[in-house]
This record gives C-alpha cells, sequence and structure tokens, in this order.
C-alpha cells in the first residue's frame, strides 16, 4: 500500500510540473517574533514539546548488535540507550541510583556492564543494578528497585524513538498518525549506519523552518546546490509529520515511463520530517562523478540548546548500500560538503536572524500560501504549547489529520 500511494502522490506532483502550478495554503501565516527568543515561550516548548514527544534518538543500524549502546544529553536529560541480549532496544536516564553522578560517557560501543565512575556501582544493559562496591559495608538495598531509571522507548521503521518522561509511557501508533508505514518504505533498519557529525544553530525553530523551506534554496545555496533547486513545494502531512516535495524538472523524466518502473528513490524524494525535530533527505553516493554508488540518507536531528538562542544539530548518515572502501572517501565528501552547506549557508544566515528578531524592528514573521509547511509546523506547536495536562497533549494528536496537497 505504500508504494500505491507514493505512485499516487508522486503522479499528483507530475501533474504540477507539466502545469507549472503549486498548491498553495488558503492564507499567509504569522507568528510572532517574541516566539523565537522569549524565555518563558521557550520554557513552555521544552516542556509541553520535547519532553512529552518521542524524540528520535537513535536508529536501529546504529545499535545493531547485542550488548551495543548509545549515550547523549537532550534537552537536560543524560539519556543511555541499549540494545540488550535478547535484542530490544531500551532507554534509561543515564543516571547513578546511588547519588546520581552520569553513569556512562556520551558517544556509543558496546557493553554487556556499565560502572559509575563515581562509586563504581554496576548496571547491565537491562538497567538492573549488579554490582554495589563494598555492599557488606553500605547497608540494606535491594538491587532490584534501584536500577536505572527508565524512559519509554519505541523501535519503528529502523528509528528508535525516546520519550523523556522518567518512567512515561508513548504510544508511538498515535504519534506517527500513520506516517511509520511510509517511513518503512526507505528501508532504513537494513541501511548502514556510516557516521555522524554535529554543529551549533541558532533558536531550534529558526533552524527547523529551513528545513521545511524550498522557497530559499535557489538563492540562499546558489553557490553550491541551489542553482539546480526549485522554490516550489508540495506538503504532504500525517498529522504534524510532513513529506516535502518539488515539482521541478526532474519529475518530467518520469513522463514516458511506465508507473511500475518508476524508481523508489523518485518515489521518495525531498525531505520527510518527523516532529518536531527531525529532518530526513537522500543523496546519491558518485563513484568518479558519476551516480551509482547508491543512496545516502542524512537524518538531521535537532536538539535545544541551553537558552532560546541556541540549538544542536546531529547529522547522521545512513547507507542504503554496501560502503566499501572504495565508497568511503565519496561518503566523506558528501557529509564534509552537507556540514559546509548547513554550517556556513544554513546556520550563517539563521544565527543572524537570531539576533535580527530580538530588535523589535518586526513583530511578526511570515509565511506565505507558498510556505504551508511552516505554516502546520508553528501551529502544532502552537496547540502542544496550550496543552496543558497529558490529557490535552493527548487529545491533540487525537484531532491529526493526514493532508495530502492537490
Amino acid at each position: 500500500m505504500s508504494r500505491d500511494l507514493l505512485v499516487d502522490l508522486t503522479r499528483r506532483t507530475l501533474e504540477h510540473a507539466r502545469a507549472g502550478t503549486v498548491p498553495l495554503a488558503g492564507a499567509v501565516g504569522r507568528v510572532p517574533a517574541t516566539h523565537y527568543y522569549d524565555p518563558d515561550r521557550w520554557a513552555l516548548e521544552m516542556e509541553r514539546v520535547f519532553k512529552r514527544t518521542p524524540l528520535v534518538l537513535g536508529f536501529s543500524c546504529e545499535l545493531a548488535g547485542p550488548n551495543s549502546y548509545k549515550a547523549m544529553e537532550v534537552a537536560g536529560t543524560p539519556v543511555l540507550i541499549t540494545r540488550a541480549s535478547d535484542g530490544s532496544t531500551k532507554a534509561f536516564v543515564n543516571m547513578c541510583s546511588h547519588r546520581g553522578a552520569v553513569v556512562v560517557e556520551p558517544g556509543s560501543g558496546t557493553a554487556r556492564r556499565f560502572t559509575c565512575p563515581y562509586h563504581a556501582w554496576n548496571y547491565d544493559n537491562d538497567g538492573q543494578l549488579v554490582g554495589i562496591s563494598d555492599r557488606d559495608d553500605f547497608g540494606d538495598l535491594d538491587p532490584s528497585c534501584n536500577g536505572l531509571t527508565p524512559l519509554p522507548c519505541a523501535e519503528r521503521a529502523g528509528i528508535i524513538f525516546v520519550g523523556l518522561e522518567p518512567n512515561g509511557e508513548i504510544d508511538i501508533d498515535a504519534h506517527l498518525c500513520g506516517y511509520g508505514d511510509l517511513l518503512e518504505f526507505h528501508g532504513f533498519a537494513d541501511c548502514t549506519f556510516v557516521g555522524s557529525q554535529s554543529l551549533d544553530g541558532p533558536n531550534w525553530k529558526v533552524a527547523y523552518d529551513g528545513y521545511l523551506d524550498f522557497y530559499h534554496l535557489p538563492i540562499l545555496h546558489k553557490d553550491t546546490f541551489g542553482p539546480d533547486r526549485s522554490n516550489k513545494a508540495i506538503y504532504d502531512a500525517w498529522g504534524p509529520h510532513q513529506r516535502v516535495s518539488s515539482p521541478d524538472h526532474r519529475m518530467m523524466e518520469l513522463e514516458d515511463m511506465p508507473e511500475a518502473d518508476w524508481p523508489e528513490d523518485v518515489l521518495t524524494n525531498g525531505v520527510w520530517t518527523i516532529f518536531p525535530h527531525t529532518s530526513i533527505a537522500g543523496f546519491p553516493v558518485r563513484v568518479d562523478g558519476v551516480e551509482g554508488g547508491g543512496r545516502m540518507y542524512m537524518v538531521s536531528t535537532l536538539f535545544p540548546g541551553a537558552d532560546p538562542d541556541s540549538s544542536v544539530t546531529i547529522q547522521n548518515f545512513l547507507a542504503a548500500f554496501d560502503p566499501t572502501d572504495e565508497l568511503m572517501p565519496e561518503i566523506a565528501a558528501q557529509q564534509e560538503f552537507l556540514m559546509y552547506v548547513v554550517r556556513e549557508e544554513d546556520y550563517f544566515t539563521g544565527n543572524r536572524i537570531q539576533r535580527t528578531v530580538k530588535t523589535g524592528a518586526k513583530t511578526e514573521f511570515l509565511f506565505g500560501r507558498n510556505e504551508a509547511g511552516g505554516q502546520r509546523f508553528h501551529g502544532w506547536v502552537d496547540r502542544l504549547v496550550a496543552a496543558e495536562s497529558a490529557d490535552d497533549y493527548r487529545a491533540v494528536f487525537a484531532q491529526a489529520e493526514v493532508v495530502f496537497q492537490r
């Protein structure tokens, strides 16, 4: 069914490419400028969006083997993700039950046991406390009640989702609003993780606006990849999650090709976002300037920084092919290029926006009828910020709709 839907959407996009048209939102959208820097607003976004919403924190191919792990800090919460010996994924607050020390340094690797660097308490990769230093001297303590504190975790479509509420729950099906079936079609679970790199950026929404915006591509990126890109976009939505595609000249390659032969890299082209912080884009890897090495995905996971003015983006790279020694230089070159584009073009501009927005010269930002994706994104942030309770949060998702722009 996923291919049938993708063919239908691609047929729609091809029709717009033929006609030189694009579907538009009903009106211009307006976002208060203060939403990008007000500390009270930012605090609500942290509590009601990032700490309630399942976040993309890893990939099945990144934790491919038993006893593999990944440690990181997310929105002020130290997180440990493990692949247990039974193959399941688990997540924990990376905090010793004794006196709160961070147990595992940020990074990834393989381990059956994790030892706290403060007093050498030991935990297994199921989060169970299995060793207490000088236990006889310490006193009476039930290890079964003092393991690492679990975080809700789910694995879907080769992506590991984690919630930041200790001992909480996540309903990944309700969160994805049917989007998971389309994500499965990309085959992330069968990819090879070929690295990651991080860069600092502006307010998380200033940064995320850019991932939903094709309007700027031929202008801001005029010296890199922009001259070959259209500034027109079509936004399809599964609740807050959006696929952004463009009715550009590449679609015309399908004109005389039977639909049954339409290649999957064309059916899944564009940018796929997972609310509130993830952008997925696929790029061909070239050998000696010729495409054919395969497709590499850059999955950008965007996290708020320590204040409203900052963010951190992790660019994760997944190869949908065998990353042979011959291809590694091309993979590295592609990664370096994408780091340059985002750092020197997108975030260079975004950091200056972050300074100008606080001048008070403008009271609102505008999102045109051709920028429906940005309008939808900010609408979802607004609704979740207004959701005071967990029940209110669930009610917002219960009203989610699937919308295909025609």
